[in-house]
């Protein structure tokens, strides 16, 4: 379609280019040999979206437009036999660097209708070996520190096909070898390569030499003299003439200009020290850890040669500050098939709070979420209000006695973490809850993709309040007291929490790469064990079973173990083109002073992140089904969101990526197809009405336990399809899920998609009436930012 579209447009000499390809060479090497071919000769892809969309914006008059063309799509593949040769000579060129010295690639076209197809058939004739590999390195030293290391990163071996890349490798390791190991002064050039081939035997000799400087029998290594740090007055750089601070402390002369940062935390990530031999990769690190000190927002590393004949090499380096502090507002509209929410929220940051380049965040948040698809406006129905306040002060080091020497941040920058806040929420007629939040958090960085974060002290109050009373004798009151007798008592529970975490992600710096990699994060949740330890010493009596609980200030303390894991692949399949694969699972289990999880650590299914066939805390747990276990429809208004919580999550998820559009008002628009499952259960049957007496021999409440008998029967299963409109720092997201099988329903009716196949009018009208204000909606849509997973 799009190409009969586009000939229209173009001239009757003219041609578009709708086919491709390259003949009779290895496919190993296909896919790279492609990369060459010129881009303005490249086909579309077969559904052809850019090209649509150009020419819906760039034709006029039945030709394309030669001015004002507008950044939309990409204009079709328009026949050039000039650049079809540009083409050819370059696949050539790439033959040859593969070892096929001889190789020769000619061009054919067949033009049909103004559409064109271009072969390129190449005749790569033998590939060359490398017979012998030989050195020539004058510079003893130089000669001994690489055939030291050269077994650690060298891939030309004798008897392998000639590489050019093999080369071009060999010489970039060569000179970071050398500028790690004192030799200021080395620069590619002075590795090079004679390569002598034998045509008759199809054979390469390669030499390497390294050569010495002009002038000089040998390289030089340097050591680092003083070091000068210098910090601009303000952000728009330095002034013509700058006085140097006179006073030099531990090799170093540190000038603020600015008087606005204090000594040692700028000079802690300076790894230039004097003495040391010159490393590059110390160069490095001081360069990154500057910078993500987040105050600066310029950082220039210059070195001045001793004017003596000593090798050393003085480091200046230059800090320009950025602004310190800054305000955001920020509104947001959650919406989800169902519901409509908005958020509103101001953050006020300083990011040199106490001159030490401490981060101090303070922000406000307000928020209400409402029903919609009942009838009346938007917001008629509001059933959650929420608020909170919190503050943070983020120090870029570890202040932590003994155990911080070890961390220096040469690994990546640590931090140390206080935090406090303060959340409200507001069920309507229902319930308010409070939590008190406190932490103190390490965060340290083992590699570039290892990281580690130990919150030794997490204190958290939470207290609930009913917003009716309980004491009221109506009928619809003792209904829902007897009908919800387990989700009141969790909701208006006050209990404290002291305890630790600990979380580690491998990998989480490749997110973005679309490269091939195994994607780790892991976090352990446990509170309660030190109060139970001290508790029991002290002779305190604990039977929670019959509500008699240990306390501290005067409220009963938790006590749970909470472990929760997430593993994906990231499988690259080229041309902005991925495949991702992920489990999460987590569990929490009560024991001790508690027998069930806090309200706030348990697990919900559904959402835009998870499976995204079933709004956020509508799915589960195991097989509930809102209208059989809640037979009030005032009580299932009211409970809406609480009553489909669990102990244990389990998901999985499979996830195809791919480009639709290259060019789409300012970014690019990326389509994705998805296939989500899962569910949450409780550990132990949970019975809400109070006249019921939970026995551990029987069905009652079963339905939402995890039992491995009931696993396949309880999966939920969606499907689906999205689009992500990228804008380089943000991507939009927009998904539609599709219900496949429903657990809240028996047998073959949990396969709901043969109702939707089938109409479904009917099972959703005996659905709408049983389930009353809840509706049964086949299809989800989630609107998120970034990137589900």
């Amino acid at each position: 379609m799009a190409g009969c579209s586009s000939t229209k447009y173009i001239e009757p000499y003219q041609s578009i280019v709708k086919k491709v390809k390259i003949d009779s060479i290895d496919p190993a090497f296909e896919e790279e040999a492609y990369n060459y071919i010129q881009k303005d000769i490249r086909p579309t892809s077969k559904l052809g979206i850019n090209v649509l969309l150009y020419n819906m914006f760039n034709t006029k008059d039945g030709r394309y437009k030669t001015s004002n063309v507008k950044p939309l799509g990409s204009p079709p593949p328009i026949l050039d036999s000039a650049i079809v040769d540009i083409s050819r000579s370059q696949i050539e060129k790439y033959l040859m660097s593969k070892g096929y010295f001889n190789a020769k690639v000619k061009s054919n076209i067949k033009v049909k209708d103004q559409k064109a197809e271009v072969t390129f058939v190449a005749n790569t004739g033998p590939d060359f070996k490398i017979s012998e590999f030989t050195f020539q390195i004058p510079d003893s030293a130089v000669k001994q520190l690489y055939l030291s290391q050269r077994d650690l990163f060298t891939r030309i071996k004798k008897g392998m096909r000639f590489d050019d890349d093999s080369l071009s490798f060999e010489r970039d390791k060569i000179y970071q070898l050398m500028k790690e190991n004192g030799y200021f002064d080395f620069a590619k050039p002075y590795v090079r390569f004679l390569v002598d081939s034998n045509t008759n035997a199809s054979k390469a000799k390669v030499t390497l030499l390294i050569d010495n400087p002009l002038d000089k029998s040998h390289h030089s290594k340097y050591k680092i003299g003083e070091t000068n740090i210098i910090i601009a007055p303000n952000s728009d750089g330095y002034p013509d003439s700058v006085t140097l601070n006179k006073r030099i402390f531990k090799g170093i002369r540190y000038t603020d200009l600015s008087k606005k940062f204090r000594r040692n935390p700028v000079v802690r990530y300076n790894f230039l020290r004097e003495g040391e031999q010159y490393d590059i990769r110390n160069e490095n690190i001081t360069f990154d850890r500057l910078y993500e000190l987040n105050v600066f927002k310029n950082v220039k590393i210059d070195y001045q040669k001793a004017k003596d004949s000593t090798l050393k090499v003085s480091p200046f380096v230059q800090l320009i500050p950025q602004k310190i502090m800054s305000n955001r507002v920020e509104g947001e509209v959650p919406f989800n098939g169902g519901t409509v929410g908005f958020n509103l929220s101001n953050t006020y940051t300083n990011n040199n709070f106490f001159r030490g380049t401490e981060r101090f965040e303070f922000q406000i948040k307000g928020g209400l979420q409402s029903r919609v698809g009942q009838g009346g406006s938007i917001f008629s129905d509001i059933y959650q209000r929420d608020f909170s306040v919190s503050a943070s002060l983020t120090v870029p080091r570890l202040m932590m006695p003994y155990f911080s020497k070890y961390v220096t941040g040469k690994g990546g920058m640590p931090h140390t973490i206080f935090s406090s806040s303060y959340v409200f929420a507001l069920q309507k007629d229902f319930f308010s809850r409070r939590v008190f939040l406190n932490s103190l958090t390490y965060e340290f960085i083992e590699t570039k993709s290892k990281l580690h974060s130990v919150t030794p002290i997490n204190f958290e109050y939470r207290f609930g309040s009913l917003l009716f009373n309980d004491k009221d004798t109506s009928q619809y009151i003792q209904d829902l007291l007897k009908n919800n007798k387990y989700t009141i008592d969790l909701l208006k529970r006050k209990s404290i929490t002291l305890g630790i975490k600990y979380v580690y992600s491998l990998n989480a710096d490749k997110l973005l790469t679309g490269n091939d990699f195994i994607y780790f994060r892991g976090n352990m949740d446990i509170a309660g064990n030190m109060l139970y330890a001290f508790s029991k010493l002290a002779g305190v009596e604990m039977a929670p079973r019959q509500e008699i609980y240990g306390k501290l200030l005067g409220v009963q303390f938790n006590q749970y173990v909470r472990p929760e894991v997430d593993i994906r692949w990231y499988k690259g399949l080229g041309l902005d083109k991925q495949f991702v694969a992920r489990l999460n699972l987590g569990v929490g289990y009560a024991y001790g002073n508690s027998i069930d999880m806090p309200f706030e650590k348990q697990f919900f299914a559904g959402g835009s992140s998870g499976v995204r066939a079933w709004q956020a805390r509508t799915l589960g747990p195991g097989a509930y089904n809102r209208g059989i276990a809640i037979p009030s429809e005032e009580q299932r208004r009211t409970l809406y969101g609480l009553d489909q919580l669990g102990d244990m999550h389990m998901e999985a998820n499979l996830e195809y990526r791919f480009k639709l559009v290259n060019k789409f008002f300012g970014g690019k628009l990326k389509g994705a197809v998805f296939l989500d499952m899962g569910n949450v259960w409780n550990l132990r049957k949970k019975i809400n009405d109070s006249t019921k007496v939970v026995d551990v021999n029987t069905d009652v409440g079963d339905e939402t336990v995890f039992r491995i008998k009931n696993l396949a029967k309880q999966i939920a299963i969606g499907t689906g399809m999205g689009f992500r409109y990228d804008v380089q720092y943000f991507v939009f997201r927009f998904d539609v899920g599709l219900k496949l099988k429903d657990p809240q329903f028996k047998g073959s009716d949990q396969w709901v998609i043969s109702k939707f196949l089938g109409g479904g009018k009917k099972f959703r009208e005996d659905y709408d009436k049983l389930n009353t204000p809840d509706r049964y909606r086949f299809v989800q849509y989630n609107f998120g930012i970034g990137m589900p997973f």
